[in-house]
């Protein structure tokens, strides 16, 4: 049997005590710290699983499009896709469903359709493709006349690598309203925005050239109004 001189039992003793007092809260803390671990890690079971059967389901839907590409009825698409999207709504599956759906109705001419799913998409959808959505569905708003809806629609997309497209389609919006000058300005604003080898920036150019040509910058102006002070100052001379 071990012998420990005085100071090793105060310790000893200081301890025992400090453990009667404080092995509750040690013990809380470890079930805590195994219970957030297998949480974690059920979570993540978890996730696998529903992306899982949410492929699956997406497979379905796939087939299903093929078949309404022959068919034409894209209203059996639409309910396979909100069906998925019902089930398991945070999934990339369900956001790819809704927009394959929106462009179905689209094409079979049913603009209040398509414009549901983009809503979704646009709401709900994966962060990744909500922009995308909002133009399409601000499309759609065009299509219906919706004007004022259509510019709601882009002026909330705000990712700088949308702003030349919805530059672009706000041009379209305004030249169906028979705008021309705010159709032009924005065209070039497409334009200006544009990355150099986009095809967009190409696209954006022609309707701009359609619209009128070039608009004229601010500096573009001042420089040109200061140089007909300039000569007409020297022409008094």
């Amino acid at each position: 049997m071990a012998v420990y001189d005085l100071e090793e039992q105060e310790r000893i003793a200081a301890l025992k005590d400090w453990w009667e007092q404080w092995a509750v809260w040690v013990y809380a803390a470890l079930a805590a710290l195994v219970l957030s671990v297998a949480g974690v890690q059920g979570y993540r079971y978890y996730e696998r699983s529903q992306a899982d059967e949410a492929y699956a389901l997406f497979k379905s839907v796939q087939t299903t499009a093929q078949e309404v590409a022959a068919s034409k009825d894209f209203k059996k698409l639409s309910e396979a896709a909100s069906t998925l999207a019902t089930k398991y709504p945070r999934t990339f599956y369900a956001t790819e469903a809704q927009l394959m759906a929106a462009k179905a109705a689209f094409d079979g001419n049913d603009l209040a359709l398509a414009k549901t799913h983009l809503q979704w998409v646009a709401e709900k959808g994966r962060p990744t493709h909500v922009d995308i959505a909002k133009l399409r569905l601000a499309a759609v708003q065009m299509d219906e006349k919706k004007f004022d809806d259509a510019h709601k629609t882009l002026d909330s997309i705000k990712d700088e690598g949308f702003l030349s497209l919805a530059a672009d389609m706000r041009g379209d919006v305004f030249a169906a309203q028979g705008r021309r000058e705010d159709a032009r300005a924005q065209y070039q604003i497409a334009v200006d925005k544009a990355d150099k080898r986009s095809p967009m920036k190409a696209l954006s150019q022609t309707k701009l050239d359609a619209s009128g040509g070039a608009v004229e910058k601010p500096a573009e102006k001042s420089a040109d109004k200061a140089g007909e002070k300039k000569a007409d100052a020297e022409g008094k001379k």
